[in-house]
């Protein structure tokens, strides 16, 4: 809607709390964080049965997070990943016979899981990301210039957000610039397939509203389709033609002595793609956002750019880019008091973790200077975020170039976050500013 208000699309309902929880547009509007606090403060381990959802038990608050996290192996994250309506997983159910479009390192447990992951992990670790640092601060500075080109006004997350981080991975699978519109749509697609925006620019619009939201929306699987065929073309390219790149590592990798399936090869490639830059990307433009809001906390990193590790560990708190994700109980387990049975679902909210006001003093209050040791957006435990350091790298390259050069900035406009419960951030952020 013009005013930026949410659109409200048939199929989600907000008739009780667990209702919202799942609701994509108190995500957009940031009202999710009143049902959180609720949570934390009256039933944090709340067994919850949304309309039209298998139920499962949300976990708000920090500390039990992270028991839920440590214990990977009494809670799995095969069985259900992140949080969609019974129809539509036992929609990819009849369309793959598995519980997941893909099979990637988010979907997967040990052993395979860890053995996938050590195919790149050394390529995401900070030995070889100092390699990277150059090339990385070249990219900021084209972005940076980028906005300085554009006359003092723009949307900073069209024309800066996205595509800085997006450039920075495709450049580490060795993907060609002229793919970049590409492989941001097909982000756009998988993690907001129920934005209207992002449902009506899709050549993958669902024929039968079966998609794994309950929304009308994207076609998840003509888009895994896609992206199949795109990273197989890819494969073949680098076992013909290996290159010193992440595209190459995973095109040739083995487990136990044998190639890794194509589905886990595709799903590899999408999860660095995908991932490796979307979240950046929104905690880029969120970030500075709410420095455009506290003017005396830009001041303060202007000032003392020694701040910069700690307001990008405030970034990544305040926006969790993912919101959640879903674990499945082996055994029974005691929590908090409660007995979670055996194939009970729970799902860990990221979210609500970062502004648990046991861990956080006045966690509704953006600081630059906050030490910000525990945030949980990464995950925690065996399946800690990949691109962690990487991300962090990314956005202290772009804050460094940025910040010496900005005069100046204001909001232009209405910011605008996409309607996602999973993965989510601003779509929108227009911006006046003045650069040197």
């Amino acid at each position: 809607m013009a005013d930026g208000t949410p659109t409200v699309f048939p199929g989600f309902k907000r008739d009780t709390l667990d209702d919202e929880i799942v609701h994509p547009d108190l995500y957009a509007s940031w009202e999710i964080h009143d049902v959180y606090t609720k949570l934390r403060q009256d039933d944090p381990l709340h067994w919850t049965e949304p309309d039209g959802f298998r139920p499962f038990w949300s976990v708000t608050k920090h500390a039990d997070i992270l028991e839920v996290e440590k214990n990977n192996k009494i809670f799995i994250n095969h069985d259900r990943t992140y949080l969609s309506p019974k129809s539509g997983e036992e929609w990819i159910m009849s369309m793959t016979g598995d519980s997941h479009l893909f099979r990637t390192l988010v979907d997967l447990d040990d052993p395979v899981h860890m053995k996938l992951r050590a195919l790149t992990q050394a390529w995401f670790m900070p030995p070889n990301l100092r390699k990277l640092e150059a090339r990385v601060a070249e990219i900021a500075k084209e972005h940076v210039d980028h906005m300085a080109s554009l006359g003092g006004e723009c949307d900073f997350v069209k024309e800066v957000a996205l595509w800085y981080p997006l450039r920075v991975i495709m450049e580490i699978l060795g993907v060609p610039r002229s793919d970049e519109k590409f492989m941001l749509k097909m982000t756009q697609e998988i993690f907001g397939p129920s934005d209207p925006d992002v449902a009506g620019e899709s050549d993958n619009k669902s024929d039968s509203g079966q998609t794994v939201t309950s929304d009308e929306g994207v076609d998840l699987l003509k888009t895994a389709q896609e992206l199949f065929q795109y990273f197989g073309a890819i494969t073949e390219d680098r076992r013909a033609n290996p290159r010193d790149d992440v595209s190459t590592v995973i095109a040739n990798g083995q487990i136990d002595g044998q190639p890794i399936g194509e589905r886990e090869a595709m799903s590899y490639y999408i999860i660095v793609a995908t991932a490796g830059h979307d979240t950046t990307s929104s905690t880029v433009s969120g970030g500075m956002l709410e420095l455009i809001k506290n003017p005396d906390q830009l001041a303060k990193l202007k000032n003392d750019l020694s701040l910069l590790p700690n307001a990008i560990e405030e970034m990544i708190r305040w926006t969790t880019p993912v919101k959640h994700f879903m674990r499945t109980a082996t055994e029974d387990y005691t929590l908090r008091g409660k007995t979670i049975k055996k194939g009970d679902g729970l799902c860990i909210f990221y979210w609500s973790g970062n502004r648990d006001e046991e861990v956080f003093d006045d966690p509704f209050e953006f600081r630059v200077d906050r030490d910000v040791k525990k945030q949980v957006a990464f995950g925690y435990g065996v399946h800690v975020c990949l691109g962690m350091h990487l991300a962090r790298m990314e956005i202290k390259a772009l804050l460094n170039e940025l910040l010496p050069r900005l005069e100046s900035i204001e909001l232009a406009g209405e910011p605008k976050s996409t309607r996602a419960n999973f993965v989510s951030g601003l779509k929108s952020l227009p911006i006046r500013y003045k650069l040197s």
